[in-house]
């Protein structure tokens, strides 16, 4: 068993409960109450499952890679790794470039995200 594969898949599970709770309550009911036109307040409200998903699905793979040893496991795993690192790029440098006070806790989702990377990629090490 891979101990940094189930750490990894067990945060990410964590953190999809995170995005569904918090997310639910702090950018869907605000995101379905707004003025935006119905068409981009669909897409946006659709990308937000789309990553609920997206974290399951990683959490399931983690999970599966460290349970069993499969071919491959350790490209997917670093496929992975990247993936979540990327995701916490992004709310790093959006928070970063607004004009805000303290902006490395205005959108906390990078230190959600990045554990997972880390422990992911510290497992195929």
């Amino acid at each position: 068993m891979n101990g940094w594969f189930l750490a990894a898949g067990l945060t990410s599970a964590g953190v999809a409960a995170v995005h569904v709770v918090a997310g639910g309550r702090d950018v869907v009911r605000p995101l379905r109450a707004c003025h935006l036109p119905d068409e981009p307040r669909r897409v946006l409200h659709a990308v937000w499952h789309m990553v609920t998903a997206d974290l399951l699905l990683a959490a399931a793979a983690l999970i599966g890679l460290a349970v069993r040893h499969h071919p491959g496991g350790d490209l997917v795993a670093r496929l992975l790794a990247a993936h979540f690192v990327a995701y916490a790029v992004v709310f790093l440098v959006i928070s970063l470039a607004a004009d805000w006070s303290r902006p490395w806790l205005r959108l906390p989702q990078w230190l959600l995200l990045l554990p997972v990377g880390a422990l992911a990629a510290a497992g195929t090490l």
